[in-house]
């Protein structure tokens, strides 16, 4: 009976996560044969690191400035793996007036890298896994980020949900974008802890 259950519930989160990487690359747009993701205009490739990808997305260019600043570059283009909620220039954008050219300024360097690292889980967290540990957790689940505080995934109307401590909400728009290592997931809101 007990194996019964267990089976039951693994083919439950196979079903999850089989729907949640469809959408997701639904969301993606062009995925090709070797799973290279389009984001913000450029290919995103499996066999590149986290850094070497993200200088290329058009809609990430606040975000590669951001971590140049933070001095994270060696960082996320190390071994890793990472997990990265990377939010879009429109997500940074929406943040009150001034708050990226105050975070960008050298005396302000250990709130940047604690802001970015907020966004940065250790290890290789695919949509799949993420959708398992959702259901394990009976429609939540809590991340420990590399800065050390957590976030809260979710399911909600408008798909997967990443809940920061203030209580703001970021949504994966493009999920499983795949690196040599870890995986992004883009999101619409800068998370803060």
């Amino acid at each position: 009976m007990e194996s019964c259950s267990k089976m039951k519930t693994a083919g439950a989160a196979l079903v999850i996560a089989l729907a949640l990487g469809t959408t997701m690359a639904a969301t993606a747009g062009s995925m090709s044969p070797d799973n290279t993701v389009e984001v913000g205009g450029a290919a995103m490739y499996p066999s590149k690191n986290i850094i070497q990808n993200a200088v290329n997305s058009n809609d990430h260019t606040t975000l590669v400035a951001a971590v140049k600043a933070g001095g994270l570059v060696d960082t996320l283009s190390g071994n890793g793996p990472f997990t990265v909620f990377a939010p879009t220039n429109e997500a940074f954008a929406a943040l009150p007036a001034g708050t990226v050219q105050t975070l960008l300024k050298p005396e302000n360097k250990a709130m940047l890298v604690k802001v970015l690292t907020y966004h940065v889980v250790p290890g290789r967290l695919t949509a799949r896994d993420l959708a398992m540990a959702v259901d394990q957790g009976g429609g939540k689940a809590s991340l420990k980020t590399v800065e050390g505080d957590s976030l809260i995934v979710s399911k909600d109307a408008s798909g997967w949900a990443i809940t920061d401590d203030k209580g703001d909400v970021a949504h994966v728009t493009i999920g499983d974008v795949m690196q040599s290592n870890g995986v992004i997931h883009v999101v619409d809101t800068v998370l803060l802890p």
